[in-house]
This record gives structure tokens, sequence and C-alpha cells, in this order.
């Protein structure tokens, strides 16, 4: 392990984030004559390489990723992922970031192999957390281990709600699903965010940063992907959950795993801050207290997984890979991703057959270090292994162009949804790692530059499809706007639709603003205040319009004053049924003062509105009438026009002759059964008495169709209802109150030449159906000559006699006693028997 300590200087440079490490290494890189450095993520190579590459130029720095190979011929630098750095290449000086990653269970055995055995002939440099520090020391022990301070300060903030991120933050979850729901939020209630995953290629990743970098969105969600090889403008970190799925379980986050997430917020100087989001419980103040001053337990061990292989056969290979660690300080990982695949391609007969050779079995070992980069169930990876060594073992000894090209031409499409690109990408990543396997394809530089194309346009697309979902660019430009000290424009279309500096932001109905998105507005303190500013003076303005406007500017609909077609109040029980109270609609933008002059003008619109549609009984507190008619009038006008007559016998009976003619010209009419108004049984008069009458009763009952004369008993708010609307009970059914008149009056001129048989025709003039008249008859006061049980039946051959008489009291008054009726109906009865004797 030790053997190449001798090879130069060994310095492990450590400490938290933004230290400095990177740079420091990079520069130290070029200050020799080659170098090699390798990276935890390809995407921080490939800006490591394209800031070397613009220092020294593209011919002097090579790019070696799993799926990326640029390697000009006179490279001199070399920017790798660590797994794919060339150990047989010489260089003066080498270099490996995040080392302390060698205790992570997946890839650590990759960065510890790295640590023991990858030297510079110069200098070697290690790059990391100080909690690697002990067994750097034990491990290495000629390295030279320095620590580095942060630049600048790292401060818990707390817990704050979405709504109160400050700008330039970045929202912290741990699966694709919680930071989806956070960007949409986000997007609600700021204009939108950024968002970065592991799972994101690195052109869409550098897209999305580039958004948040050049100030479109002020916040980025992201999972722990952006804990390494970011370098963003954060000012705060929030953490929106403290727990994580690691492969295997779910899991609480180490003190050092939030520090290097953490450590995000704040770039060399400028500090930063750090905190939760609301919905999650308090961070442990002893892990805050980790944090801030960056102490964390040491590592005690590292993974370590066996680099001399064994390929002589699958056996052997596998024996090599199982073998103990040579020290106490290292430990085996877990099986990872390409031993299990080498297991489950061993067991298969077919495959066995064919790795029995130092070269078959150190081929199967190759496919099998093949990534899973679709995360796919193992199965179908194991699949097409199996496929891939097979194609190899066949005596072309190549994968078929025409195989690839059908694997590619599935995966060259735009179309489909975030995840649907997402998978695509992961898909056309295992075939560019493929295409540089040395020997593996006809036209390794054709394949790697159809699969970097097919990347590019798919990683294109997924930028745009994470744009469009997750960045309000109208919002996210308002937003800035409103930032600003400079005065805003703001208008109100003739549709009521709002702009800010030509952008709509919702919609003016009357007095009252409603936003386009109501979360945004109830959470976005700054865009309430704005509006505010730029809202207030124009509404006032059309608030001062409505209260002068002219009366046939308002009309009433459905227990709303609308001015303009458009609602400013609402109506509440008054002093009577007949003067409902006139309730302004509340109006955030509306000062109280002007709020009450539009309330008064609604007001008096709506007096003068119901009087002209009640003008009988407007116009007859104004006439000159005696005090039994202004009587009468006055319980008319309780009742909304109709009242039974048994209920004003009183009133009726004192009228004179001259005060039923003053009625009469009034519109008042004097029934039988019924005084109403029949001028208010227009079918707008009854919505309008249906309207005020549930408004109050604090009922919400509805008018009958236009032009119903008949309903059910039971409809609306009962009995009170029906006689407030103009109808009344008439057997089984209701029936309009002018309709039960004239239908008395028609059955007594009958009545009056004798009994008589009625006919269906009598029910049809009042809506009702012929079993109905039965019903109708007796509660008219006509009863049958038969029995009661035939007329039960709803036959309509009986004979049918008036049992009562249905005058009024005067004229019940000046009847004498004893005198006989000639005019009755049983006096016409009595001659009809004689006659028939």
């Amino acid at each position: 392990m030790a053997s190449h300590d001798s090879r130069g200087r060994i310095v492990a440079v450590l400490g938290p984030t933004n230290t400095g490490k990177t740079h420091l290494a990079v520069e130290r890189m070029l200050g020799h004559h080659s170098g090699m450095i390798g990276c935890p993520l390809r995407l921080l190579a490939r800006e490591i390489y394209d800031r070397i590459r613009e220092a020294r130029g593209p011919g002097q720095v090579a790019l070696i990723t799993g799926e990326e190979r640029i390697l000009p011929e006179r490279a001199r630098y070399f920017v790798c992922t660590v797994e794919s750095m060339p150990l047989d290449r010489q260089v003066e000086f080498l270099a490996v970031d995040e080392i302390q990653l060698a205790a992570d269970p997946e890839r650590g055995h990759v960065f510890t192999d790295r640590l023991l055995h990858a030297r510079g002939l110069s200098e070697t440099m290690f790059l990391g957390a100080d909690t690697i520090a002990p067994l750097i020391r034990r491990l290495v022990p000629s390295a030279e281990v320095v620590t580095r301070p942060r630049f600048s300060r790292l401060i818990y903030a707390g817990a704050k709600k979405i709504t109160r991120l400050p700008r330039r933050s970045a929202v912290v979850a741990f699966s694709a699903s919680e930071v989806y729901a956070l960007a949409e939020l986000l997007r609600r209630l700021r204009g939108g965010a950024a968002v970065v995953m592991g799972a994101l290629s690195p052109r869409t990743r550098n897209a999305q940063v580039a958004l948040f970098q050049a100030g479109e969105v002020d916040y980025l969600v992201a999972t722990d992907a952006i804990g390494m090889g970011l370098n963003m403008q954060v000012d705060h970190v929030a953490f929106a959950g403290l727990s994580k799925f690691d492969g295997h379980i779910p899991r609480s986050l180490k003190p050092a795993e939030i520090a290097q997430i953490a450590g995000r917020a704040g770039r060399h100087v400028r500090d930063g801050s750090f905190g939760t989001t609301a919905d999650i419980a308090t961070m442990d103040p002893a892990v805050i207290e980790a944090v801030v001053e960056h102490r964390f337990d040491p590592l005690t061990q590292l993974y370590w997984r066996n680099a001399r292989l064994d390929f002589t056969s699958v056996r052997s290979l596998l024996h090599a890979l199982e073998a103990e660690p040579p020290n106490r300080a290292l430990i085996r990982p877990r099986e990872v991703e390409d031993l299990s695949s080498l297991r489950a391609l061993a067991d298969s007969p077919e495959i066995a057959a064919m790795a029995r050779d130092w070269e078959s079995v150190s081929l199967l070992w190759e496919v099998c270090r093949i990534p899973d980069f679709r995360k796919t169930l193992a199965d179908a990876h194991v699949r097409l292994l199996g496929q891939i060594y097979r194609y190899l073992m066949s005596p072309g000894g190549r994968l078929p162009s025409a195989w690839l090209a059908r694997m590619l031409e599935q995966l060259d499409r735009g179309e489909g949804d975030i995840d649907t690109l997402a998978a695509r990408i992961a898909h056309i990543r295992t075939w560019t790692y493929v295409s540089h396997r040395p020997g593996w394809v006809e036209d390794p530089v054709g394949l790697q530059e159809r699969t970097r194309a097919i990347e590019d346009r798919l990683s294109d697309a997924l930028h745009d499809r994470l744009t469009q979902r997750f960045v309000d660019r109208r919002s996210a430009s308002l937003v800035r706007r409103l930032r600003q000290p400079t005065e805003l424009l703001a208008a109100i279309r003739g549709d009521g639709s709002v702009l800010v500096e030509g952008e709509p932001i919702g919609q003016v109905e009357g007095l009252r603003f409603t936003p386009d998105d109501a979360l945004a507005w109830r959470e976005g303190k700054s865009l309430r205040s704005a509006a505010q500013r730029v809202l207030g003076p124009a509404i006032e303005k059309r608030a001062a319009a409505i209260a002068g406007a002219p009366d046939t500017a308002f009309t009433l609909d459905n227990g709303l004053v609308l001015w303009q077609s458009q609602p400013i109040a609402r109506l509440g029980p008054g002093d009577s049924v007949l003067t409902p109270r006139v309730e302004p609609l509340s109006a955030e933008f509306v000062s109280g003062p002007m709020r009450a002059r539009v309330g008064n003008r609604a007001q008096a619109w709506l007096k003068r509105h119901l009087s002209a549609r009640f003008q009988p009984l407007s116009v007859a507190r104004e006439a000159e009438l005696g005090g039994a008619e202004r009587g009468l009038l006055f319980q008319l006008r309780e009742a909304l026009g109709s009242v039974p007559r048994a209920g004003v016998r009183d009133q009726v009976a004192a009228l004179d002759r001259d005060g039923r003619a003053r009625l009469a010209k009034l519109g008042v009419r004097l029934g039988r059964r019924f005084v109403y108004v029949p001028a208010l049984l227009k079918p707008d008069r009854i919505a309008l008495r249906a309207l005020l009458w549930s408004i109050a009763h604090g009922q919400t009952v509805t008018a009958p169709p236009p032009g119903r004369v008949s309903l059910p008993k039971d409809f609306g708010g009962g009995e009170a209802f029906l006689l407030a609307i103009g109808y009344a009970s008439l057997g089984p059914v209701a029936v309009r109150i002018d309709l039960i008149e004239r239908l008395a009056n028609r059955l007594f001129k009958r009545a009056a030449a004798g009994p008589f048989v009625p006919d269906a025709d009598l029910a049809a003039s009042i809506g009702c159906r012929a079993s109905d008249l039965p019903g109708l008859l007796a509660a008219l006061g006509f009863r049958p000559v038969a029995d009661a049980a035939a007329a039960g039946e709803g036959r309509l051959d009986l004979l049918y006699q008036a049992g009562q008489r249905l005058d009024s009291p005067a004229k019940a008054a000046r009847r004498r006693p004893g005198r006989a009726d000639t005019d009755s109906p049983f006096a016409a009865l009595g001659r009809l028997k004689l006659t028939a004797q």
C-alpha cells in the first residue's frame, strides 16, 4: 500500500466547504508540467476542464469520464472523474477531490484505492473534509495534513416558511416528488425555481444553474446533488427534510452531510445561512453547533475492495473481489452494483460457458462495470449486460451496428414529460459509456458523436420542460420589477384585467381584486404591498366613479348589486322585507369613507329600484286614502303583495264603495280568498319577491321557473314562502293565487246552476293533473253529491256542489237570518230534485 509514498510530496488539504481547496489544487496543477485531478462528479470535472481549457488552450487539457473522452494528442492536464482516472499515465501532479467519500458505502472503495495508490511524480494532493484526517495519518503516514479555515461564516437562521425564504435561497429535498412539489409552490409564490437533481444530465443541470445565476429566478430546489461540484451564488440553504433513503433504508442525515450541503451558502468572503422549512422538525441544537463550528466526529473506517483481481476464472475473480481488507481501518463495502451483476451473470449457464479464460473473464468484468444509469430493476440491467456480453463474445467481437441503431432510435425523441426525458437521458448515457470501451463497437467516434448529439437534444428538451413547469417567466419578471424603487405603471382594462408593467396579475370585478394565483397573493407580502402601491389609486378612482354613477349603471342579480355587471354590494336583512340593507363587498384597496359612499349610493339606487318594481304599493303611500285602505295596503307591503282574505277580514269589511274603487284604481284586487296585486304576479316580480323573502328570513330559496303556475306543496320555504311569492296551497298542490281566484269564480258560477260534473280542463287551466282535481275541489269548499269514498278514487264523473258560501263578510252580515237564498246552489239543487219527481 505504501510503496508509492516515497514518490514526491503528499499533502492532504482538509477543511469545510468554501475554503478554496479545489481552486488551490487547480492552481498547483497548472504550476507543474503535467497533472491529473479526479473529481467526484462528471459535472465538476466538466467545469474544471472548461476552466483549464480557457487558460491553457484546448490542445493542453483532456477530459475523461465514463461518458466523455476528450483526449488531445499532446494533452498535459487530465481532468477526470475519480473512477475514470488513467493511473497508468504518469504525471507530475495528481489530486483527488472530496477524498472523504472513501467512507461512502457505494463508491468509497474507489476513493480509498486512490488514497492508497494514486500518486504524482512530484506532488500528490488529497482534498476533502477534515473528518478523514486521522485515517490519512494512519494509512498514509508520509502525508502532510494541512487544514484550511472557511472564508466566511455559516449562520443558523432557524425554520422559515417557504413564503418567507430570502432571495437567492436553495431548498433541499431528498426525492424527486418532493423537489417537484416545492418547485411548483415556488412557481406560484415567487415566479419560479431552478431544479437540480442527480438524474439530470450535466447540460441540463448547467442550464438550470445558469437560470438561477442569471437572476431569472431567485430560488433553486435541489437534492443533495448540490453538496458537491456546484458553485453558485447561494445565500441561504433550507432543508425540507432531515432524512434520506440511501438506497437500502431511510436514515437521518449525519451532521457532516448537513454541513456539506449547507456549506453551499455563501461564497468566498460572503457569509451564508442555513435552516429548515417550517413544516419539518427543528434541527437538533447539537447538530447546529457542529455545523456552525465545523466540528464533526472523525471517520473511523474507510471502504476497501481489492484492486488486484484474478481473471483466471469467474470463481477466482469473485474470490479476489471478496478478499478481506489488509488493515483494520478498512472494511469491505456492501455488495455494489458491478459485483451483484457479476454474480447474476455467473449463474447463467450460457455466460458461464463463455467465461473460461483470462480474456473472457476480464471482458465479463468490464461489461459488469457498465453503470446502471437508468436505475431500473436489477434484472433488466443484468439482461442488458448479458446481451452485450454475448455480442462481444460472438465471432465478430463487436456490438452490431444495426442493433445499436435501433436502441438509439428509440431514445432520440424529444417529446414526453420530465421523468420520461430524464429516463431517456439515463439510457443514452449507457450507450455513451459503451462507446468509450476500446474495441466494443465498429465506429466508436461516430457512436460517440451520435450519443452526444442525442443527449444534448434530450437535455435541452428537459431544460425546456423544467422551465415551462417550474418557472413563470411573467411572474418572475414582475417580482423583480416590484423590488425596484421606481414608480410602476398599472392599468385596469375595460374587461377588468389588471396590468402592472404590462404584465397581467389578476382581475378587478367591481372593487374587488382577484389575483391570478390566490396562494401567491395570500402568502406573498411583497406582491401585496407592491400591488397596493399601484392598484390602490386606480381602484379608489373606480370607487369614486361608482359613487357618482347614474341609476342605469346598476342592476340586481341574485342578491348582489351590480355596477356595469360587476358586483359591488350584497343585500342583507333590513328594517322590513321591502327595505333590505345594502352591504358593500370587501375591497382591500378601497378606503373606509369611499366604501361607505359606494354603499350609500347602492342603497339609494335599491330604494328607487324596489319602489319601481313594487309601484302599486309604493304609490299607495302617497295617495289620499282612508284608514281602512291604508291599513290594508300596509299589510300588503309587509306580505310583498298578497294576503289571505281571512287575515284582513276586518279591513275589507270596513271598506266603503269609494274605498274599494280607490284600491282598484291602485291595482289592488279583493278576491274571494285573497287580497293581492296582480301586477306583482309577473315572473320577474315573483323572482324578486322570492329574493327579498329569502334575505329577510336568512334562508336560501329560489323562485319557481318563469311561467310555472302550480308547484309542489313543499316547494321552497313552506306556506309562508309560497304566500310571499303569490302562491297558496290548494289541496295536493300550490297554485298561483290569481288562478285560484279565477278557478273559484268559474266553479261557483257553474255551481250556481246546480250540481256539476268537473272536467279535466279545470285542472289544466291551473297547470295540474286531472287526478289532482278532487283535492282542489275539496280545498275550494266543494263536495261530491255521492259518497266521499268514491271521490277519493279520483273519479271525475261525480256530481259536485258547493258545501259552503265564500261570500264576503259584508254580504253575510246583510243577509237576514231565516231568509232563503234563492240564488244558492242548494236552492237550485232543490228545484232540480222537484222537477225530477
